[in-house]
């Protein structure tokens, strides 16, 4: 019964800014690493950024270094991404996404899409 719920996604011209949010449940949040991936037509799913359990650590692609911020709250079961300066090449489905440690099992959103387009 792992669940996300993902929202901010929508259409916006280049340069500008979208904040995604995905809310877990099913799960014990505070103890699990997130990510946030991203999958655009004809391409492999890619990961965008990751955030560490109590969100001291993160990771992002070389692509969003610098524009792209991940980060959560565990009282809200919440991880967010803020996308600024925001390009074409943005343009994906984004989803959030979790990793069963006893198993290796990924658990998945169903995504958001962002359009980034003029």
């Amino acid at each position: 019964q792992v669940q996300f719920v993902e929202s901010g996604g929508g259409l916006v011209q280049p340069g500008g800014s979208l904040r995604l949010s995905c809310v877990a449940s099913g799960f014990t949040f505070s103890r699990h690493r997130m990510s946030w991936y991203r999958q655009a037509p004809g391409k492999e799913r890619e990961l965008v950024a990751g955030i560490s359990s109590a969100g001291v650590g993160t990771n992002y692609a070389d692509s969003v270094k610098g524009r792209f911020t991940i980060s959560r709250d565990n009282a809200k079961n919440t991880v967010y991404l803020q996308m600024n300066s925001l390009k074409p090449e943005d343009t994906a489905v984004y989803l959030c996404k979790t990793v069963d440690l006893l198993t290796g099992r990924d658990y998945w959103g169903q995504g958001t899409q962002v359009t980034v387009s003029s």
